[in-house]
């Protein structure tokens, strides 16, 4: 015979003043925890899906990051002999010579300065990167101080709107237009022609080269050509695995900040627990007597006891989850620790996130009401009653 589902929950509508501080301390704790792993998520995924999984970028050996490589002309030419480059519709390889630069801008609201990432792109540039489209304005044309700038940066910092100038290396540079790169990293970067930027700069070498490949399979092949070339000192990785590792630092950090403070939360979370069904089996001694006079065994009252705990930690969990699901609407920006540039990226709530969440919520439940449903399961039928 089994103590019914219906007790426990009854039990904690009765004491419902006690039942929402208890929760609401949990949803606290898990308010945090999801917040931390959508916050990583969200990081991971914004760079992630930056790469398409037939593009392949090249940069030289050892650089972390296209802002750390410089490839002379020479090596540029010799990998864009590659016969695995596909080709586009005007006969021409899929393939762009591109500059990564780091300049200071303005914010907006705060004035303070930001680095943002300034990419010196080809005709081939945006062919390449499908997920980018242009949402107002045009191009920049060929020989010209012009710019388009993505989305973020028009928001976000001074003269990153389109027919606004930005002053740099000595020069004026006009936005005519804004491009809308959805959730990718290219939405905190601004693009011009690469023989302009290299010219303002004084660069000689660009930081890398991306190519789509004519057929996915093809990618061992050129990769292992082109590594082990002695002319050429480069790595090639697939767009997809580049910015994937650019997420890596960024979002190990996040998650062990988030663990960090997720343990102390959830331990103040945990007491308050505890606390709460060690006055429940207070107060309920006769009850508890009553249902052993009834032929209830130990196990059973320990049962009920800690299912009533989880239940607890379950609704706790529910209304954190809840709360933290709002955060996808905000969109918040960061440094971005392998190019130290500006990126900007929203919270990403998936069902992992949600199904840990839920299930830390129990565990918490779970340890906070062990002990208690201990105590109530060893009470001595007699004295429980007498108690009463």
């Amino acid at each position: 015979m089994r103590i019914p589902f219906s007790y426990s929950f009854r039990n904690l509508w009765t004491r419902r003043l006690t039942t929402f501080f208890t929760a609401s301390g949990m949803a606290l704790v898990v308010f945090v925890f999801a917040a931390i792993l959508m916050l990583a998520e969200g990081l991971r995924k914004t760079l992630v899906e930056t790469g398409v999984h037939d593009n392949v970028v090249v940069i030289r050996k050892a650089s972390a990051t296209e802002v750390q490589s410089g490839i002379d002309r020479l090596p540029a030419s010799v990998v864009e002999t590659q016969h695995e480059i596909a080709m586009g519709t005007d006969g021409t390889k899929l393939l762009a010579k591109e500059l990564v630069v780091l300049i200071n801008l303005q914010r907006r609201e705060t004035a303070k300065p930001g680095q943002v990432v300034i990419r010196g792109i080809t005709a081939n540039s945006l062919l390449l990167r499908p997920q980018v489209k242009l949402s107002e304005g045009r191009l920049p044309r060929p020989g010209s101080f012009e710019l388009i700038a993505g989305m973020s940066i028009a928001k976000r910092f001074q003269g990153g709107g389109i027919g606004e100038t930005l002053r740099f290396n000595m020069r004026d540079w006009t936005v005519v237009g804004v491009f809308d790169a959805g959730n990718t990293s290219f939405n905190s970067e601004i693009w011009g022609n690469v023989d302009q930027l290299m010219q303002a700069f004084r660069r000689t070498v660009y930081s890398s080269i991306i190519f789509r490949l004519r057929d996915s399979s093809g990618f061992d092949a050129v990769k292992k050509r082109i590594e082990e070339d002695p002319r050429l000192t480069l790595e090639a990785k697939r767009e997809t695995r580049y910015y994937a590792d650019q997420s890596e630092m960024m979002s190990k950090f996040l998650r062990i900040l988030g663990i960090s403070l997720t343990v102390i939360f959830s331990l103040g979370a945990i007491i308050g627990a505890m606390i709460t069904m060690y006055s429940a089996v207070s107060n309920r001694t006769a009850e508890i007597g009553t249902l052993r006079a009834l032929g209830f065994q130990r196990g059973n009252i320990l049962y009920a006891f800690v299912l009533e705990a989880m239940l607890l930690g379950l609704i706790g969990g529910c209304i954190g989850l809840f709360l933290a699901s709002f955060l996808q609407l905000f969109t918040i920006s960061t440094m971005n620790f392998q190019t130290f540039s500006e990126l900007a990226f929203s919270f990403s709530l998936t069902l992992d996130i949600a199904f840990s969440a839920v299930v830390f919520s129990l565990v918490m439940g779970l340890v906070g009401g062990v002990l208690p449903a201990v105590r109530a399961s060893r009470l001595n039928i007699t004295d429980a009653l007498r108690s009463g």
